[in-house]
């Protein structure tokens, strides 16, 4: 019915198209006029769009400098002032994003013909010819394919691209226009292989850097990175753009900063992540890399914000007791497990076929389905279903006891030791299980969590000594965590022993485990399975078992670029998850029409009951094809199938290459070969993306590039770019998959009606069915599988939607004390934040004793307001009057300490023989102390302000980093805890998210507590201020530490015992040393010695 309104109605991509070609006639009328003008007046051209862009925005650049000289010129500017200011400056800048994007879309037209005309040219001539200009001659001192003679410099058409020499041949066609009009609009181009993507990106990339705020091109691996920043920056660097890619260059240095200070910037997604994360960990506005984020264009869109988005970017550390599992102590067990369910399963598998043969169906369907859930992997289970009649039995067995939401299911499980759900990817521990690996050593209820309600109760009802009762409490609550932990370690070894297997999910790698992409079939080096199972698999396969670490920053991809100003993707197969990129990123997908018709051939799957009889098939067709002269690529879903094949073709003589996750760095030189006649290539679905297989001579006549797929993939679009790699640009072609009923796809979520109509048909060994209606049946199935995953990432991203709004308050915080700019009202808001908080705790039971010890402690103040006040006002008019003492305690004390440090600072910048940048000042609040540096010249400039603005940062950035961190941590454990709710009856992610806000406010109120207490404690030491004072060559800074290698270590910022920061120990002065009447008292509260403790 859909398919018959879209032929009469057409697609809504159909639609899109049509509203976009008169753009197209638009871009060409102008490109046909730009034919006769010179490269410099082209240039021009594009250097006037620049300027129009700038002209646009003009009005509103005024107005954020004028707010920020009138902010400037009033150092001591009331902070609800400086507040609306700054909101009224974001504002504007929101006002400036949407002035630019309106002038963009007005330019887009020229924009495009500018840069179309640009390739035009370098195509046509082996040399461009300008006037020389500043950017010619920076480029120059780089660039080998520009050269400066005589005023003039010459643009050569060839020059290196990822190690390769090349020469520039192509001219954006029309279809190419269209891809990139919808990629500016923000939206997903949808093209065909070989329709170049990589040209296509060049438009919008080129239109939004004219804007100079930063074009972001992500990529899948380094090697496309490095290649297309390359491959494209001379049509870029033509006009005056800069471009550069941030994998040439390592983390948390200057030249990747620079980078980023680039028009364009190339880079995969994991380094763009990982960037937000250390910037956002650094300590120093000079450490930071990344600008804000305006737009980017993702390439194997699909791949990166699907595929990988399942698994969020990490910066780890050690944690303590990392190192402390059980995975060794249980792992015997498990073992002893899992050999008795495999004997069980033997024998229920036995009795099956017994029973089966007597054609006692009924009877033998019980232990097939015991067989089935106690071990769905098993080799010879997969062999028995795929006899005439047998699945069948299992689906009409299985349905009968899973009628009434399980309720018969129990009958069958009481016998199995555990149960496996292969679809979910889970096992569940039953009662005969829990016997077996309890020893007779063991409590009776060694692995069976306690009922802490019920436990509670009954401790309540029976003791009532309250001391007894908080320590039986205590002992329950011990209990459940013990006992919690190991269930968590049993089953995770489970998990490892009968759901992931070694050359599928991983590889064993130079004695480490590592996990294989499912999609690509690379190695995903540095991710580690969370929650144990890492550890799990580990001790399964005998190699070291790493510590455990901690999560120090995290982010999942989908909120990484929803950061975005802007979002754009290009790929070939993003139609069948439109849904998904809709829901989560606001995508819109629109599919572009290919500039030659597709003549690739797309056969119906062959369909085979064993693997055995479609691996045999599949070799048998590579042969023949192979003889006719062919290339032949062979699709494979995992190392160890390509790995199988691989041997039988060498049995059979037939040279081929292989390229899987052992084997990924050869990429790029295996798909090189891929397109030459006779040439077979074993590779996994997805592997080679990005790069186009090129056909050699001879091979369009034999037929063109084959595609065998061994297996459908779960995923209908993986099918897609596999059969799409065949058939580019009107080449001929064609696709054939190979399909068992032993398939995991088939077996887990295959139709009934393929096994029946084939056990109807009764074929023998070696026959095939081929019909299209089967072909549906299984893209039915694949549609199953989208379902689910989508279900998983969505989850995925709910749980992490908790932390990204925490995630964004804290990082707000750290950027506005890194910049300093907004800080004095981050502190402001600080104090009110404490302020209220002891107000609300004391006022409330009218404890005014207690208020006031605590005004002391946190803000160094009497109370403000006497008993009688504190009783009779309400707790806004008490928290005003506690926060204006407060605010006016801090300022004075910012004076006196400013006033202190002045004359040093004078003495020291007036010196003639002055040659040192950066001071250096000891803080301390007479417990803690801190080394403080700060820019000598801004220090002397402010008088003294500039060394209190770094004394306020370093203790905000200090105290926020440790408690983010802790608070990580938290949530880590609170993830892995609320899952038990389902045992409840209840949703974890509801209780994650109640729970997660409870922390966070705690954190939030705890940290301004202590940072409050600091500064306003916090003060220069007493005795001999000047000697204390020492410069800092700016040279002799120590260097920067890398933040992907974590260690315990920190900065010469950080809070640090004073005993470990000097050989001498410094004391603030105490009460043996005489103290003058008008001296700063020694507590740190910053007033005067007679009108504090000299009283």
């Amino acid at each position: 019915m859909f398919d018959f309104l879209k032929k009469v109605f057409g697609t809504k991509s159909e639609k899109d198209v049509k509203d976009i070609e008169p753009m197209v006639d638009e871009i060409n009328e102008i490109f046909a006029t730009l034919a006769n003008i010179s490269n410099d007046e082209l240039r021009a051209r594009s250097q006037k769009l620049k300027q129009k862009i700038q002209d646009h925005i003009q009005e509103e650049r005024a107005k954020i400098d004028g707010i920020n000289a009138e902010i400037a010129a009033k150092p001591d500017m009331d902070v609800n002032t400086k507040e609306e200011l700054y909101k009224e400056i974001d504002a504007i800048e929101v006002e400036i994003t949407k002035h630019i994007e309106e002038v963009l879309n007005e330019i887009l037209p020229e924009a495009f013909a500018i840069l179309k005309e640009t390739a035009r040219r370098f195509k046509e001539n082996k040399e461009l010819e300008v006037t020389v200009s500043d950017y010619d001659t920076n480029f120059a001192k780089t660039l080998k394919h520009i050269e400066i003679r005589g005023g003039k410099a010459y643009w050569k058409n060839s020059w290196t691209a990822a190690g390769a020499e090349i020469t520039w041949d192509m001219v954006h066609y029309d279809v190419q226009l269209i891809g990139g009009i919808v990629l500016h609009q923000g939206k997903i181009s949808e093209m065909a292989t070989g329709e170049g993507k990589t040209l296509v990106s060049t438009l919008p990339v080129f239109l939004n850097a004219l804007a100079g705020r930063g074009v972001h091109l992500v990529t899948v691996n380094n090697y496309l990175a490095k290649r297309d920043s390359e491959w494209n920056a001379p049509l870029f660097q033509f006009h005056g753009l800069t471009v550069d890619c941030i994998d040439k260059h390592e983390p948390n240095t200057e030249e990747r900063r620079q980078a980023y200070l680039c028009d364009i910037t190339y880079g995969t997604n994991n380094e763009f992540g990982f960037d937000y994360l250390r910037d956002n960990m650094a300590r120093g506005v000079d450490e930071l890399v990344q600008r804000k984020h305006n737009f980017a264009i993702v390439d194997e869109v699909d791949s990166v914000l699907i595929d990988d988005a399942r698994t969020p970017l990490i910066i780890s550390g050690p944690t303590p007791q990392g190192d402390k599992h059980e995975f060794n102590d249980f792992k015997p067990r498990i073992e002893k497990l899992v050999n008795a369910q495999k004997q069980y399963v033997l024998t229920c598998l036995t009795d099956a076929k017994k029973l089966y043969a007597e054609g006692k169906e009924k009877e033998a369907g019980i232990p097939l389905l015991r067989a089935y859930r106690g071990l769905p992997k098993n080799t010879a289970l997969i062999k028995f279903l795929s006899e005439q009649g047998v699945r069948a039995l299992l689906q009409k067995t299985e349905n009968h006891y899973m009628q009434d939401q399980n309720k018969e299911m129990h009958k069958i499980d009481q016998e199995l030791y555990f149960v496996v759900d292969e679809k979910h990817n889970s096992v569940d521990l039953c009662e005969k299980g829990i016997d077996l690996i309890t020893t007779s050593a063991d409590d009776s209820k060694f692995f069976v969590i306690p009922n802490v309600g019920d436990e509670i109760a009954d401790i309540e009802k029976n003791i009532t000594d309250p001391k007894e009762k908080l320590v039986a409490k205590e002992a329950v609550m011990r209990e459940f965590s013990v006992k919690s932990e190991r269930i968590h370690t049993v089953n995770q070894l489970l998990k490892a022993y009968t759901v992931f297997e070694k050359d599928v999910e991983y590889v064993i790698d130079g004695g480490q485990i590592k996990i294989v992409d499912e999609q690509t079939g690379r190695i995903m080096e540095g991710r580690r399975y969370s929650d144990g199972l890492h550890q799990a698999i580990e001790a399964k396969e005998n190699v070291k078992i790493e510590a455990a670490t901690q999560t120090y920053a995290t982010i999942t991809l989908q909120n990484y670029f929803r950061m975005y100003n802007k979002l754009a993707g290009m790929t070939g197969t993003a139609e069948t998850e439109a849904q998904e990129f809709w829901d989560i990123y606001k995508l819109d997908v629109v599919v572009i029409p290919t500039n030659k018709p597709i003549s690739r051939k797309d056969e119906q799957d062959f369909v085979y009951k064993t693997k055995r009889e479609k691996y045999n098939a599949v070799i048998e067709e590579a042969a023949k094809l192979v003889a006719a002269g062919r290339p032949v690529l062979i699709g494979t879903t995992s190392v160890e199938i390509s790995e199988l094949l691989s041997r039988t073709l060498k049995l059979r003589g037939i040279k081929h290459n292989v390229l899987n996750a052992k084997l990924h760095q050869k990429e790029a030189e295996i798909v090189a070969e891929a397109g030459k006649a006779g040439t077979v290539t074993i590779a996994t679905n997805m592997a080679g993306r990005g790069t186009d297989i090129k056909l050699g001579p001879g091979v369009k006549d034999a037929g063109g590039l084959a595609i065998i797929g061994t297996e459908r993939h779960e995923s209908r679009r993986v099918d897609r770019q596999l059969r799409g790699r065949a058939g580019r640009q009107g080449d001929p072609g064609s696709s054939q998959f190979f399909v068992s009923l032993e398939d995991n796809l088939m077996r887990l979520f295959g139709s009934e009606r393929i096994a029946s109509l084939m056990d109807r048909m009764g074929l023998q060994e070696g026959e095939v069915i081929q019909h299209s209606m089967i072909t549906k049946s299984i893209e039915r199935a694949q549609k199953k599988v989208e379902e689910n995953h989508f279900g998983t990432r969505k989850r995925l991203i709910e749980y992490d939607d908790v932390m990204n709004a925490q995630r964004d308050v804290i990082y707000k915080r750290r950027r506005n004390a890194l910049y300093g700019e907004r800080l004095s009202i981050d502190i402001a808001n600080m104090l009110y934040e404490v302020s209220e908080n002891i107000v609300a705790e004391y006022h409330s039971i009218r404890d005014y004793e207690g208020f006031t010890l605590e005004c002391i402690k946190n803000f160094g103040v009497e109370s403000p307001v006497n008993e009688k006040e504190f009783n009779s006002s309400n707790e806004d008019e008490v928290t005003n009057k506690l926060f204006e003492a407060s605010q006016k305690q801090y300022a004075e004390k910012v004076a006196t300490i400013c006033e202190t440090v002045f004359p040093t600072v004078r003495d020291v910048y007036t010196n003639p023989n002055n040659q040192y940048e950066n001071i250096v000042t000891p803080f301390t609040d007479g417990i803690r102390g801190l080394q403080i540096m700060a820019n000598l010249k801004k220090a002397y400039d402010t008088k003294g302000r500039e060394m209190m603005l770094a004394f306020e940062k370093t203790v905000v950035l200090a105290m926020i980093d440790d408690s983010w961190k802790e608070h990580l941590r938290e949530l880590d454990d609170l993830k892995q805890a609320v899952q038990n709710a389902s045992l409840e009856q209840k949703d974890p992610l509801v209780i994650y998210k109640l729970e997660s806000f409870n922390l966070f406010r705690d954190m939030i109120g705890r940290t301004s507590k202590n940072i409050v207490s600091f500064l306003m404690k916090g003060g220069l030491p007493v005795e001999d201020n000047k000697q204390q004072i020492q410069q800092a060559k700016f040279t002799q800074e120590q260097p920067k530490q890398k933040k992907e290698k974590l260690t315990e270590t920190r900065d010469e910022n950080e809070i640090l015992e004073q005993k470990e920061q000097q050989k001498v120990k410094q004391q603030p002065v105490r009460v043996e040393q005489k103290i003058g009447r008008n001296d700063p008292c020694p507590c740190g509260s910053g007033k005067k010695y007679k009108n504090c403790h000299g009283q």
